[in-house]
């Protein structure tokens, strides 16, 4: 019954950041045969993977012939495979074209069950080099065990606050800060631009969870020093609602006209769903990017065409963008041949960019592969976009404020660039970074265990 509890009290958080699916090794991750000669340019990013003639084990999970990683994924509860698919996509390509200076890529999920983030972590200790493109909902859980067996991380989520900029992280693309609002810019459009009447009445409804919880309060802050006013606040369980015309009716009787929802977007369908019977349109809706899939049109399919529901991408090349975007146009290529039926998500180019971020410094390290070398390799990169998939980030400084931002449109025939007046290809750069004034919880670091980056080899 406790164990029941705990899945019920978070259930809304591993659906927020529902991570990826299908469980596998190395050995199964190659994927389709390939030619065994093939480019290992991505983007506008050369020699990310290539041969050579490597010796030695350098270090856990380094052989002559083989780099094992660990891809963290809640794949027994969420059923969601963005991670996998993403780990085998992009092992099977980097592998074709030689590996890590000739060094075979191999992973292994390790399926953390939304519950079993520790026991999956010490198996990571035990095993991995680093950790790669992946992520757990109670990520902050296994932080501390990760610290204090010295192993790299390179997420494609950030959950908790104990895991968000901890120490050996390096983070390619997540749309997570610990210190700033990574919406403000679009907030401000949204609240001074677009709909400017929507300022004065703006609603949040969050899953009834403490993890969820941050991120209203957060969102809350932010809005108001956007010029928004909060006029309605709610949470609703996080096992889910089997009427939501309570909410509508409450977000009508307040006249509510812009409407943040956290939490997972098929309740938020089921609300579309009452506020359009009852013709109740508000100006916009932000299911936040969790949302920005097909399954949440199919979700609100009935509303869609009425609310208008638009998501800020922090960045992000959409994935509908291939036609100007080559590198968005390579990775489509490389899921169609290597994994082949799987659904290209956000999920999958965060976790691309942090695939090729590792395999980049990596191989930069020749031979002598350490987790050291990886990661001073990994925080040289001041201007990091994954090849093109997304704006420049500092990698150097980690708490580096986000600068740009690109927003997509909910349609009947699918997800569309919204009118942002994006003033840099596809994004908008005119951002004022805002820092958060509340705390919203620490970091884990190395001292927290008793270590220091002196101790990592």
């Amino acid at each position: 019954m406790k164990s029941q509890r705990i899945v019920i009290a978070v259930v809304a958080m591993a659906l927020l950041v529902a991570g990826c699916g299908r469980s596998g090794t190395g050995e199964e991750a190659a994927g389709p045969t390939a030619p065994s000669v093939s480019s290992g340019d991505f983007g506008d990013l050369s020699d990310v993977c290539k041969g050579g003639s490597p010796s030695g084990t350098p270090a856990q999970g380094v052989t002559a012939t083989e780099i094992k990683v660990g891809v963290f994924s809640d794949v027994g509860f969420t059923k969601q495979p963005e991670f996998v698919d993403a780990a085998k996509a992009f092992t099977s390509w980097c592998n074709a074209a030689g590996g890590i200076d000739g060094r075979k890529l191999v992973y292994e999920v390790r399926d953390t069950n939304l519950l079993e983030v520790r026991p999956r972590m010490l198996d990571a200790c035990r095993e991995d080099f680093a950790l790669v493109g992946g992520g757990a909902a109670l990520d902050g859980l296994g932080v501390k065990d990760r610290l204090s067996c010295l192993l790299p991380e390179f997420p494609a989520q950030i959950s908790q606050s104990q895991n968000l900029q901890s120490d050996l992280q390096v983070s390619a693309l997540t749309s997570t800060y610990a210190h700033y609002e990574p919406y403000f810019g679009f907030r401000k459009w949204l609240l001074n631009e677009a709909y400017p009447a929507s300022a004065g009445a703006v609603g949040i409804i969050n899953g009834d969870s403490p993890v969820t919880k941050v991120l209203g309060d957060k969102a809350v802050e932010a809005i108001k020093a956007a010029g928004g006013t909060v006029t309605y606040s709610d949470l609703y369980p996080a096992s889910g609602v089997s009427d939501w015309t309570p909410y509508a009716q409450s977000i009508k009787n307040k006249n509510v006209k812009g409407l943040v929802f956290y939490g997972d977007f098929r309740q938020l369908g089921k609300l579309e769903d009452v506020l359009s019977g009852m013709n109740y349109k508000l100006d916009w809706i932000d299911p936040t990017n969790n949302a920005y899939n097909p399954q949440f049109l199919q979700a609100a399919a009935q509303s869609v065409g009425v609310q208008n529901n638009v998501v800020d991408l922090t960045g992000a090349v959409p994935i509908e963008a291939a036609t100007s975007s080559p590198a968005m146009a390579q990775l489509h290529d490389i899921f169609e041949k290597y994994a082949p039926g799987a659904e290209l998500a956000l999920g999958s180019v965060r976790a691309l960019s942090s695939w090729l971020l590792f395999a980049k410094a990596a191989s930069s390290c020749g031979d002598q592969l350490t987790r050291r070398c990886v990661l001073e390799a990994a925080t040289k990169q001041t201007a990091w976009t994954g090849g093109g998939l997304h704006t420049a980030r500092d990698l150097s400084n980690k708490d580096a404020a986000p600068d740009c931002f690109n927003v997509m449109q909910a349609t009947t025939t699918g997800w569309k660039q919204a009118d942002f007046e994006p003033d840099r290809g596809l994004f908008r750069c005119d951002v004022t970074p805002y820092r958060y004034t509340a705390e919203y919880g620490a970091a884990t670091t190395l001292a927290d265990v008793g270590k220091s980056l002196d101790d990592v080899k």
